[in-house]
C-alpha cells in the first residue's frame, strides 16, 4: 500500500502532536517516559487503562495532568467499598417543571467526562464496579431504562494498590479484558527523585497547559487505523494472542503450566492498534513485527489468568509473554 504525501503530512503532525502533549505532560510527571507513551497510546486508539503501583509513586497526579494538557473534562472518583453505582453514573431525581407538576429528572453522575479517574478501583464492590463496564465499553450509561450517551472522547484511568489486599475486590476477568491495557508504575531512580524534590519542594510548581482538544485526538485515533499492516506481521500477532492459550498448539511450556485462560480477541484489536500508533512514532508507514513484541506486555499481561499453580509460584505474566514472544519466534523461523 502506497502512502501518499498528504498522509505522510498528516502523520508527521501526529507524530509532532503527540510529542508535543507528552512534553507537556513531562514538565510535571518525572520520568515514567515508557508509562506515558503507553498511556496516550491507550488513549489515542480509545482505549482505557489500569495503572498499579504502590501508593506515592504519582499515578494520580499522572492522570490529573493529562486531563490539564488536554481541552477535556477531567473528574476523579475515589472508590471505597460503600461506593454505589447511582455515586457513579447519577440518578432519577425529583424535580418540579415549570407547570409545577412533580417530575423524575436524570442527575448526571462523575461518570460524565471526558477524562474519568477511577481511584483505588479494587475497593469498590463488583456491583459498583459493574457500573463501569457498559460505559467503558458502549460509552454510555443506562437509568431507568434510558440510555444517556457519554462525551467523546470518554478514556477511563483506574488505579490499584498491588499491596494492600485486605479489604479489596479483585476485578472480574470480563472488566479487565475491557482495559486497553495494564501499565505497572515502578520506583523512580535516584536521579529522578531528585527531580522529583526540585519540582514539588521548590517554591516553583510546574503546571501543564492545555495543548490539544478532544476533537484532535479523535482525529488521531481515525488517522492511527490508515496504517497498513501485511498479512504476514498480522498473522505473527494472532499467533502471539492464541499462543496464550494453554489448549492451542503454539502455546509455550509456560502457558501449558501456568495459565489457565487467555488473551480474547478483544487483546488482539488491542495489539494492533498499539503496533500501528508505534509505527507512526517510530516514522514508519507500517506495522512491523517489534512493534507488536513492544506491546504485548501492556496489552496481554491482564489478560492472561494464571492458574492454581502458577498463582502459588507467583508466576509473572510478563515472564510468560517473554516467553510465548520467543517461542512464537522459533516456530516462525522452523516454519520458515
Amino acid at each position: 500500500m502506497e502512502i501518499d504525501d498528504q498522509l505522510k503530512q498528516q502523520l508527521d503532525d501526529f507524530r509532532s502532536d503527540f510529542k508535543r502533549l507528552r512534553a507537556e505532560i513531562s514538565k510535571v510527571i518525572v520520568g515514567q517516559q515508557e508509562i506515558l507513551d503507553d498511556m496516550l497510546i491507550s488513549l489515542i486508539a480509545g482505549g482505557h487503562v489500569l495503572l498499579e503501583g504502590v501508593p506515592g509513586l504519582g499515578k494520580t497526579l499522572t492522570v490529573r495532568t493529562l486531563a490539564e494538557a488536554l481541552h477535556l473534562d477531567f473528574h476523579r472518583i475515589q472508590f471505597t467499598p460503600d461506593l454505589m453505582p447511582a455515586d457513579l453514573i447519577g440518578t432519577n431525581v425529583l424535580a418540579e417543571a415549570e407547570d409545577g407538576r412533580k417530575v423524575f429528572e436524570f442527575q448526571k453522575g462523575p461518570i460524565f467526562a471526558n477524562v474519568l479517574l477511577a481511584d483505588e478501583i479494587n475497593r469498590a464492590t463488583p456491583k459498583t464496579q459493574s457500573a463501569l463496564l457498559e460505559a467503558m465499553q458502549e460509552h454510555s450509561v443506562t437509568v431507568a431504562g434510558t440510555t444517556h450517551r457519554l462525551s467523546e472522547p470518554f478514556f477511563v484511568m483506574a488505579t490499584q494498590n498491588p499491596l494492600e489486599m485486605e479489604g479489596t475486590y479483585p476485578l472480574p476477568e470480563a472488566q479487565l479484558d475491557r482495559f486497553f491495557c495494564k501499565l505497572l508504575v515502578k520506583y523512580p531512580k535516584v536521579s529522578e527523585l531528585e527531580t522529583i524534590l526540585d519540582r514539588t519542594t521548590e517554591s516553583i510548581k510546574p503546571t501543564a497547559e492545555a495543548v490539544l482538544t478532544g476533537e484532535r485526538i479523535l482525529e488521531m485515533s481515525a488517522l492511527s487505523r490508515q496504517i497498513p499492516i501485511a498479512n504476514d506481521v498480522r498473522r505473527y500477532g494472532i499467533a502471539l494472542v492464541v499462543a496464550t492459550h494453554p489448549d492451542h498448539e503454539l502455546a509455550a511450556e509456560a502457558t501449558k503450566k501456568y495459565v489457565r485462560f487467555g488473551s480474547s480477541p478483544r487483546g488482539l484489536q488491542s495489539l494492533i492498534l498499539g503496533a500501528k500508533i508505534r509505527a507512526i512514532l517510530d516514522e514508519r508507514y507500517h506495522v512491523a513485527r517489534e512493534d507488536l513484541r513492544i506491546m504485548a506486555g501492556p496489552v496481554l499481561r491482564h489478560r492472561i489468568i494464571l492458574n492454581f499453580e502458577g498463582q502459588a509460584e507467583n508466576v509473572a505474566a510478563d515472564n510468560v509473554i517473554q516467553q510465548i514472544i520467543d517461542n512464537v519466534a522459533e516456530n516462525s523461523l522452523a516454519a520458515a
